[in-house]
């Protein structure tokens, strides 16, 4: 397998439980993203999410105006632009709704903008936070694991999307407005394994959707070719599944819909790349479905490595919630 997909299935899979990262700069107003709906009579500029990070003032507008229009503080409004309190605000103005551009407490990368003037990716630094990322850039946690396809940006402990020299996505390119209509095949923990695609789908399309690469994308699916359209009625996987990966070259058995039922471990499997190999989105997931019927353990799967999570080989254990082994 190649360094480079092992790397990211990685980071794929170990980027599972996220949680909040406190950032000291921002406040409750700007924790989430700002309204798509334009609440004044200026023109706006949105960036991919619809989050509006520029407003130009039109006669009738006041500073107070425009700041509770786009919930913020008159403070932050001034801090954003630059502003002294009483500084006139004549038509024509353009407003950032968003932190004045430049290195902050938190994100201090470059980042490049578009001819518009919305970030559109960023270089990690040393001490970035997500929080500050987030703050800076006026996005949510969502939308930047949605730009970069990965299902979440942080784990409790451990920082695998926030890392320095991480080059991150800040938005999302277009996508067809038919896309994303297809039928999808859900395992029992909520994660989709096929998706037949619609007229419109693309790499993109499908990428945002369910968070995966087009690198994944063609390694799941052979048949697919980077520069070429996606046929509609493509039967898509969107696990690896009948794909082994470094740390889950067991076999497994199957329902009549391709849904995994059982996975029989092989030397060097672990809980991690077993839980990612078939789409099992939290570890504890894979918990739920082998509980022990005795005793204090976790699961009643046993281990030849159990800080590293590496598993014993031989043992078949349940890889869906609806139909568990407990032992």
């Amino acid at each position: 397998m190649p360094n480079g997909w092992k790397a990211a299935a990685l980071a794929v899979l170990l980027s599972a439980g996220l949680t909040a990262c406190t950032y000291g700069a921002p406040s409750a107003e700007t924790a989430t993203a700002k309204p798509t709906v334009k609440p004044t009579a200026g023109p706006t500029v949105a960036d991919s999410f619809g989050n509006v990070d520029f407003y130009t003032t039109v006669s009738g507008d006041s500073l107070a105006g425009v700041a509770g229009s786009f919930h913020l503080s008159e403070r932050k409004l001034d801090e954003f632009n630059l502003l002294q309190p009483g500084d006139p605000l004549p038509p024509g103005t353009k407003l950032r709704l968003i932190p004045a551009p430049g290195p902050m407490l938190g994100a201090k990368g470059t980042a490049t903008t578009d001819p518009n003037g919305i970030a559109t990716s960023y270089v990690i630094e040393p001490n970035d936070t997500l929080g500050g990322i987030t703050y800076r850039f006026g996005i949510t946690e969502e939308q930047l694991a949605e730009a970069n396809k990965v299902p979440y940006t942080y784990e409790k402990g451990n920082t695998y999307f926030v890392r320095a020299g991480n080059n991150i996505r800040l938005q999302k390119n277009p996508v067809d407005s038919r896309s994303g209509a297809g039928k999808t095949v859900y395992n029992p923990f909520g994660q989709g394994v096929f998706y037949t695609t619609v007229d419109g789908d693309s790499f993109d399309s499908i990428g945002y959707k369910f968070r995966s690469t087009t690198a994944q994308l063609m390694l799941y699916n052979p048949s697919l070719v980077a520069d070429k359209p996606i046929p509609a009625g493509s039967k898509l996987r969107l696990i690896p599944g009948d794909l082994k990966i470094e740390g889950a070259q067991g076999t497994f058995t199957a329902d009549a819909d391709g849904i995994p039922l059982t996975y029989t471990t092989a030397a060097g499997d672990t809980e991690r790349q077993v839980s990612f190999r078939f789409g099992v989105s939290e570890q504890a997931n894979l918990e739920s479905a082998n509980r022990p019927l005795t005793g204090t353990n976790r699961v009643w799967y046993d281990f030849t490595d159990l800080p590293s999570g590496e598993l014993t080989p031989g043992q078949t254990i349940s890889l869906a919630l609806d139909k568990p082994i407990h032992k």
